[in-house]
């Protein structure tokens, strides 16, 4: 039997209370005049050239800045990023660069509180919570810059401003035991199929917004019943999308949902990933930025500049570009033409986070708390440091 790791499965104080109402107007005035700054420059940002520095060019200033770079990824294990390091470091041997992956919820929040303390650590940022960087573009923490490509970029995958770009597709689905063949699930909605019961592993939906984001789809298209079927089917709920993936392929369950996939072959050996047609996926764009106090911007600029090249987004691990003019492998429509991939919709559904709560809570009550320590472990204040 094949082996495999799970390293190679992707991979200022606030405001005081009981302030003078003129202390208070001060303030806002002073914040007004803030978003008013920051929207020009953004709007200014409409009319900034791509970047006309080939990766050689881009390379020297790297080095002559000092030679390191530091960013926070999101995602599930302290190795998910090891490949793109890697890949990195290997084309350019002389930067130092230090990948902190930890989940992407506490990476931004991670990030907020290094802001208000001026403690900031990383140059690049690049995450699932798609809403923080609409947030960090208003707050103007984000710089202004537009790699070679990015006029290439599939438009909901770019800022107009410059702000942020997506350097990658992402999506979730579910999968199966491939040596069940035909017999496996044909679509979601046969999860909830009795033979299945105890068979299941499952990342939780309220841990992820993702996951969670696809369960959403899922009780759109079935109905709160099949909901309160699958929870009768004693689905093993994990912490991190690799667990179902990691189950499947070890033969501890036969399907899995919540994980990342390809449908030009497999994740892991012997495990199946499905986006049958007609049923909902969930797909989007991981966002990435570079932050405005950033340390070493040369080399921040080298990396967006890499991540978005044909070369790297030819070697997509699931196939789709995030740019138009890259054909995707295994013939592969480009991502934004499988509508049941609803990629328009989960910025949106990231956007309402009153919204994102309910249906969290909601969830809990059909399968119970989230239970586990985080798989990225605890990486405190200021990892990466």
């Amino acid at each position: 039997m094949t082996s495999f790791s799970r390293r190679r499965i992707l991979g200022g104080a606030g405001a005081a209370l009981g302030a003078t109402a003129l202390g208070t107007s001060i303030t806002s005035s002073a914040a007004a005049a803030t978003r008013d700054t920051t929207s020009s420059a953004f709007r200014a940002g409409r009319h900034m050239r791509e970047e006309k520095k080939s990766l050689d060019e881009l390379y020297a200033d790297a080095r002559r800045e000092g030679g390191e770079l530091v960013i926070y990824a999101g995602g599930d294990l302290p190795d998910q990023q090891d490949a793109t390091k890697q890949a990195f470091v290997s084309q350019f041997p002389d930067i130092k660069l230090t990948m902190v992956v930890d989940y992407s919820k506490y990476q931004d929040v991670r990030i907020d509180n290094q802001l208000a303390t001026d403690t900031l650590v990383p140059d690049v940022v690049q995450l699932q919570t798609v809403q923080d960087f609409a947030r960090w573009k208003a707050m103007g923490v984000l710089q202004r810059y537009k790699p070679a490509g990015f006029s290439a970029l599939y438009p909901q995958f770019r800022d107009p401003d410059g702000a942020w770009v997506s350097i990658a597709v992402f999506a979730f689905s579910y999968m199966y035991d491939q040596t069940l063949g035909s017999d496996g699930p044909a679509t979601p909605r046969d999860l909830a199929d009795p033979r299945w019961k105890g068979a299941v592993s499952s990342t939780y939906p309220h841990d992820d917004d993702a996951v969670l984001y696809l369960y959403k789809l899922y009780t759109e298209a079935y109905g709160w019943d099949w909901i309160r079927r699958l929870a009768a089917q004693n689905v093993e709920f994990g912490r991190g999308s690799f667990t179902p993936i990691v189950s499947v392929a070890s033969g501890q369950k036969r399907v899995g949902i919540g994980g990342v996939g390809s449908l030009t072959g497999p994740i892991a050996p012997g495990v199946k990933w499905a986006a049958p047609d007609g049923h909902p996926f969930m797909a989007w764009g991981q966002r990435a930025a570079i932050l405005a106090r950033a340390k070493h911007p040369a080399a921040a600029k080298l990396y967006l500049n890499w991540q978005l090249s044909r070369a790297v987004q030819e070697q997509s691990f699931d196939g789709w570009s995030v740019r138009t003019d890259v054909t995707p492998a295994g013939g592969l429509k480009p991502i934004w033409k499988y509508p049941n991939a609803h990629l328009d919709g989960f910025p949106r559904f990231m956007a309402d986070r009153a919204e994102v709560e309910r249906w969290k809570q909601t969830f809990a009550l059909y399968f119970g708390e989230v239970h586990g320590a985080p798989t990225p472990g605890s990486l405190g204040l200021h990892p990466g440091q």
